[in-house]
């Protein structure tokens, strides 16, 4: 009896299978063995991201003469179609190709991309020609409408490939930690807080290295050395394939949760039955042997609890599982924490946009050498990296041993610290930027958008604070997207948190154009001008610290209903158990016990 233990237990138990479908072995697939090369892709896939979108704000205005509005309204369209497109990559994988195949198209369409990129900033004849004009670039000659086809045809074939890859490479990784196993399952608490790590040491490279060669090099090496790091980003990947275990397609998840929709409105006057067993539910050896969870049902959201109410029909569109139905609720469960992670994605979409154009307004020279104002991106991850090591070796550590949770504290608290932090930023950024226009005006700037005599590092404290705050709120929020989605749903939960920050981008657009041109009535001068030193991004800024402070308050009312799903919840008491475990040096009776 115990070999047979034994031989089941060198099988994975999550219904992980290789690319031919065949059961795989705990001993020579998955864990940070296949994970190491995902997150060696990461960083580079991270440092040819950013190696384009950091910079691409100066692009925007130095070589094809935009304005402010207009330059950061493209930034933000693009990245927030970026963020966005993960929803049909997250269909496609969890429906028809698997994550891993998926994700390999994707790639080839995203390599395709930035290589068309590449040839337009490296050819004269697909961009105007050069212009003295600094602060007016009403007077510079606009590009033409071929050459923008061409390039934001590049950017946005750039866009469908990741929205194929984002969804998918972390969810690939995160499957590679057998739920069923506790010390795998331990492992892969960590995982997200790594994998973010090695996203921004990719994103480090390419704020300062990549960032500082566009800007005193040039555009063509600036954009060829991320277009060869995704290449190589793509061929680490692929060489870890025989280890990687995979997640076998359960179907559409769109579908599935339409059915219970459905099925709930038709049988709207129906009585649910007092006894939950009394509604419809698969076996659990069905569950069992695709290696899945069957979920109880919960009172939440009891009208959905009607479509697995038996009223004789076995139709797909009359009649659910509990297990379906919980599925759905869970997806329906997570809206409003999805919608309250919106506002700090707006925030986070200024760094890249507005930040940036600030710093150009300011001294950047440390003796001959001059920092690129996008560099400044690169305290964000460095501040990330400080965060996210202190908070994984220190701060889990003295928490458990208060909450007696494995992760310190719960996923919805470290996002609330991300969301308070917020505010704080931008009550900083207004004061700064109150501070940086004083100045102008003391030395007459203000009408020619002359360089303010102050040192670009009067920034740095909204920059470093922001990547505290993601290390806090981005790092969480994916993780708990992933972790509340259900098992035949995880792509689509994953790109959740990703769509949050596509919809904030596609905000920002919307709130600087609609700002921009409501305070330039009556004869104002606005404030959002293409001189920012007659602007007023101070006004700005404060309009931002109400709306973080209005979206905390509702983050607050939203996290004291939400109930986390059962699985997660039995899973956290299997790793807690074993934590403790640990602790008394009784794990090998534990093991036994298993």
């Amino acid at each position: 009896m115990a070999g047979q233990e034994e031989a089941l237990d060198e099988y994975t138990q999550d219904g992980t299978v290789d690319l031919k479908g065949n059961p795989v072995r705990r001993s020579n697939t998955g864990g940070w063995r296949a994970c190491s090369f995902i997150v060696v892709y990461e960083v580079f896939e991270r440092m040819a991201y950013y190696g384009i979108s950091s910079n691409l704000i100066l692009y925007l205005t130095k070589k094809l003469h935009q304005g402010t509005v207009t330059s950061a309204n493209h930034v933000t369209n693009w990245v927030g179609t970026i963020w966005i497109t993960p929803i049909l990559g997250a269909y496609i994988a969890d429906a028809h190709l698997g994550r891993y195949w998926t994700f390999v198209i994707a790639s080839v369409i995203y390599i395709s991309g930035m290589s068309l990129l590449t040839l337009t900033v490296s050819l004269p004849s697909l961009r105007p020609p050069r212009c003295s004009q600094t602060t007016n670039m009403e007077k510079c000659k606009k590009a033409s409408t071929l050459q923008l086809a061409v390039f934001y045809g590049a950017l946005y074939t750039l866009a469908i490939g990741t929205g194929g890859t984002k969804p998918n490479i972390s969810t690939i990784g995160a499957d590679q930690f057998d739920d069923f196993n506790p010390k795998e399952k331990a492992h892969k608490l960590s995982f997200f807080n790594w994998w973010f790590f090695s996203i921004f040491l990719g994103t480090f490279f390419a704020n300062t290295v990549l960032v500082w060669i566009q800007d005193n090099v040039g555009w063509t090496l600036g954009y060829a050395l991320p277009t060869l790091g995704l290449a190589i980003s793509i061929a680490i990947f692929m060489a870890g394939t025989p280890f990687y275990r995979h997640k076998v397609p359960a179907g559409s998840p769109f579908t599935r949760m339409a059915k219970v929709i459905v099925a709930a409105i038709r049988k709207w006057r129906v009585r649910i039955p007092n006894d939950p067993k009394e509604l419809y539910e698969l076996d659990l050896e069905e569950y069992a042997k695709k290696g899945k969870f069957r979920i109880d049902s919960t009172p939440t959201l009891r009208f959905l609890t009607k479509a697995s109410v038996k009223i004789g029909s076995t139709n797909e569109w009359m009649l659910c599982s509990v297990t379906q139905v919980e599925e759905t609720k869970q997806m329906v469960r997570m809206i409003p924490i999805w919608v309250a992670t919106v506002v700090p994605s707006i925030m986070i979409a200024q760094v890249n946009t507005l930040f940036v154009k600030q710093g150009a307004t300011l001294e950047r020279g440390i003796g001959s050498f001059e920092i690129p104002p996008a560099s400044l991106a690169a305290f964000v991850t460095i501040s990330l990296l400080v965060s996210v090591m202190l908070y994984d070796r220190f701060f889990v550590k003295i928490m458990r041993r208060w909450t007696k949770n494995p992760r310190g504290i719960t996923l919805l608290q470290r996002m609330g610290v991300g969301l308070f932090m917020h505010i704080l930023i931008m009550i900083i950024a207004s004061l700064t930027e109150r501070y940086r226009l004083r100045v102008a005006k003391e030395h007459g700037l203000v009408e020619n958008g002359g360089q303010v005599p102050l040192t670009i590092f009067i920034l740095l404290p909204q920059f470093v604070l922001m990547g505290i705050a993601d290390a806090f709120l981005d790092v969480a929020k994916i993780e708990f997207f992933y972790d509340q989605a259900p098992e035949n749903m995880k792509s689509l939960g994953t790109s959740y948190s990703m769509t949050t920050l596509g919809a904030g981008n596609f905000l920002s657009s919307f709130l600087l154009s609609t700002v921009s041109h409501i305070t330039k009535k009556h004869g104002h001068r606005g404030w959002i001008l293409n001189n920012l030193n007659a602007s007023h991004l101070d006004y700005y800024y404060t309009f931002f610290v109400i709306l973080n402070f209005l979206n905390f308050i509702f983050f607050l009312i939203v996290i004291k209903f939400y109930v986390y799903k059962a699985e997660v919840s039995d899973s956290i008491k299997v790793l807690t158990e074993e934590l403790k475990g640990m602790t008394v040096k009784v794990s090998d009776q534990e093991e036994s016990r298993r």
